[in-house]
């Protein structure tokens, strides 16, 4: 049985309260469980997926646990928000976010500085 992490944003209540009473909520908004089982896991992810409708916009869950056979070794599921895109590359997973040109170019000056050190 491995260990099951919940994260939450913004969610009312009603979701703390639930995951308050089978998870232990380490800092605000993240609940954890060193044995979750499968079933007891697939169980409260329903009661998440029940309430979803009660989320605000801004909002949302994710859930977290070793899974070997997902990229990473790292099940996820998402309801709601994510502020980045989660990309399946080669097995792995990847966060993209949102580039400026900016901050394009920054990353490229600093790269070309960091080759002409070398």
């Amino acid at each position: 049985m491995p260990v099951t992490v919940i994260v939450t944003r913004n969610a009312p209540d009603r979701f703390h309260g639930f995951l308050a009473s089978c998870m232990l909520e380490v800092t605000p908004g993240v609940y954890v469980s060193p044995r979750m089982s499968k079933a007891v896991r697939e169980r409260v992810w329903r009661v998440m997926q029940d309430w979803m409708g009660l989320l605000p916009q801004n909002s949302g869950l994710v859930l977290l646990w070793s899974d070997q056979d997902a990229p990473s070794g790292l099940g996820m599921l998402l309801i709601g928000w994510p502020k980045k895109e989660l990309v399946d590359q080669e097995g792995m997973w990847l966060t993209l976010g949102q580039l400026t040109q900016q901050h394009d170019i920054q990353e490229l000056k600093a790269l070309t500085h960091l080759h002409e050190e070398a």
